[in-house]
C-alpha cells in the first residue's frame, strides 16, 4: 500500500513533546522525515527523559518519534550548514520547533531558504509564535494553560487552578502544525510555490477556548469551575458518583435526557415542568444534579452501564490508562501496535488515529541518534567516502567522535 504523504521528504528541528508529536504523524503517513540533531547538545532532549530511559533511549523519544531518520548536523559549522542547504534544495519542508524568533536568526526562516528552493514550505512551531511581544519567550504548555485560561476553569470550584492530565496544548498544536505542513504543501504542489506557516502553543490554546471565548467576547460571559467536570450550559454533562467508581453521563439531546430518566426508573422528570428541555435543565440544575447524584449512587459502575449503554445514552466508565489501553475498543481499532528495537526488543506503541483505508499504518522504531547519517548523506546528497571525510574533518557533525554512525 502507498502511504498518502509518500515521496514527501521533511526536515526537522525538533525536540521534546509538541514538535516531535506533530511530524510523528507525518511519517506515520510515509513522509521521510529526516530528524537533524544537533550532536553538540546531545540531540534531542527527549532522548534522555525519565523514568524510562537508558542512555539516549528513552520511551518518552520512542513516542514521539517513530518512523523518523535521526542524522548528527552543526548547523553551526560552515561545512554542516552547507550540507544543510543542499538538503534544503531536495527537501519539500522544513519543520520546527524553536522560540519564535530562532527560526530568523539561525537562517532557517522561509525568506532564508526559498532562494535555495522555491518550492519550500517552513513551518515554526513556536511557545508564542513569530511575531508579538512574547515571541523570543520559551513556551511549554504548562505555562500556556495558565496564560490561556485553560488552569482558571480546569478543576473544582473550591480547588486550585489545574492543568489537564496531559500535555494536551502540546499535542493540539502539533496537530495543527502537521495541517499547516500538509496545507503548505498542498498549495507549493499547486502554484510552485513554498510559504511560511507560523504555528505556535499559545494560539493554538487561545483557538481552543472557542465558545466560552465566543460567548466572552459577545456577551461578557465568565467561564466558572463547575463540580465534577460539568458542561457550562447543558444538564446533565458530566461525571457522576456511583457507589464504586465514577462514569459520565451526556444527555445534550431530549431524547437521550428522556431515555436517561427511563434507565434511571424515574420517567417523571422528563415530564416535570421544571426539567422538560434543556433551558428548563440548565436553569434549575442544582435541584436536578441533586436527584441524579442521588439515584446514581445507589448502584456500581457496571450496574449502571450496561442499561445505559443498551438505551443509548451516551455514557462511559471514568478508566485508569491500564484500563483505557486494555479496552476491547482500543485493540479493535488496532491503536496499539509494535516495533522492533535494538535496546529494548519488542516495544509496543500507540499507533496513529487515521486509518487509511481498512489498513493500519504500522509504525518503525525511533532512531538512534544520527543513525542515519551516512545514508542520507550518500542517497540524497551522492556524497562519497572523501566528501564525508571531509565533512567531519571540518566539524559538520559536530566535535564528538561519530565514527559509530558514519
Amino acid at each position: 500500500m502507498t502511504l498518502p504523504l509518500a515521496g514527501i521528504r521533511i526536515l526537522a528541528l525538533e525536540q521534546f513533546g509538541a514538535g516531535p508529536f506533530g511530524s510523528s504523524h507525518l511519517a506515520d503517513l510515509g513522509a521521510e522525515v529526516v530528524k537533524i540533531e544537533d550532536p553538540n547538545s546531545g540531540g534531542d532532549v527527549g532522548r534522555s527523559v525519565p523514568p524510562y530511559a537508558e542512555g539516549e533511549d528513552s520511551l518518552f523519544f520512542e513516542t514521539f518519534n517513530r518512523g523518523k531518520k535521526s542524522i548528527s548536523l552543526d548547523l553551526g559549522s560552515p561545512s554542516g550548514r552547507d550540507i544543510f542547504n543542499a538538503l534544503v534544495k531536495v527537501s519539500d519542508a522544513v519543520y520546527s520547533n524553536l522560540r519564535g524568533d530562532v527560526p530568523q536568526k539561525i537562517g532557517i526562516a522561509y525568506d532564508d531558504l526559498k532562494v535555495l528552493n522555491p518550492r519550500i514550505v517552513c513551518c515554526s512551531l513556536s511557545g508564542f509564535g513569530m511575531t508579538g511581544p512574547r515571541r523570543s519567550e520559551p513556551g511549554y504548555d504548562y505555562v500556556i494553560q495558565g496564560l490561556t485560561g485553560w488552569m482558571d476553569i480546569t478543576g473544582e470550584p473550591d480547588g486550585p487552578p489545574t492543568k489537564s492530565g496531559l500535555s494536551i496544548v502540546d499535542f493540539s498544536t502539533g496537530y495543527v502544525a502537521a495541517l499547516a505542513l500538509v496545507s503548505g504543501l498542498y498549495s507549493a504542489r499547486r502554484d510552485g510555490i513554498g510559504m511560511d506557516c507560523d504555528v505556535s502553543l499559545y494560539d493554538t490554546a487561545i483557538s481552543m477556548l472557542t465558545y466560552p471565548g465566543v460567548w466572552h467576547l459577545n456577551a461578557g460571559f465568565v467561564p466558572e469551575r463547575t463540580h465534577h467536570s460539568a458542561h457550562p450550559s447543558v444538564v446533565p454533562f458530566q461525571a457522576f458518583q456511583a457507589s464504586d467508581g465514577w462514569l459520565v453521563i451526556a444527555a445534550p439531546k431530549e431524547k437521550f435526557w428522556q431515555r436517561l430518566t427511563e434507565v434511571l426508573g424515574r420517567p417523571d422528570l422528563a415530564e416535570d415542568p421544571k426539567f422538560r428541555t434543556l433551558s428548563d435543565r440548565q436553569r434549575n440544575s442544582t435541584e436536578i444534579l441533586a436527584v441524579l447524584d442521588g439515584i446514581i449512587a445507589t448502584k456500581t459502575v457496571a450496574d449502571w452501564m450496561e442499561p445505559l449503554r443498551a438505551a443509548g445514552v451516551p455514557s462511559g466508565e471514568v478508566k485508569s490508562v491500564a484500563a483505557a489501553m486494555q479496552d476491547p475498543q482500543t485493540i479493535a481499532r488496532n491503536m496499539v501496535v509494535e516495533a522492533e528495537h535494538p535496546r529494548y526488543g519488542t516495544v509496543k506503541t500507540i499507533a496513529s488515529p487515521v486509518k487509511v483505508g481498512p489498513h493500519t499504518v504500522t509504525p518503525l522504531r525511533a532512531p538512534r541518534r544520527g543513525e542515519h547519517t551516512d545514508e542520507v548523506l550518500r542517497t540524497l546528497l551522492e556524497y562519497g567516502d572523501a566528501d564525508i571525510s571531509a565533512a567531519l574533518a571540518a566539524g559538520a557533525f559536530g566535535a564528538e567522535k561519530i565514527g559509530r554512525v558514519l
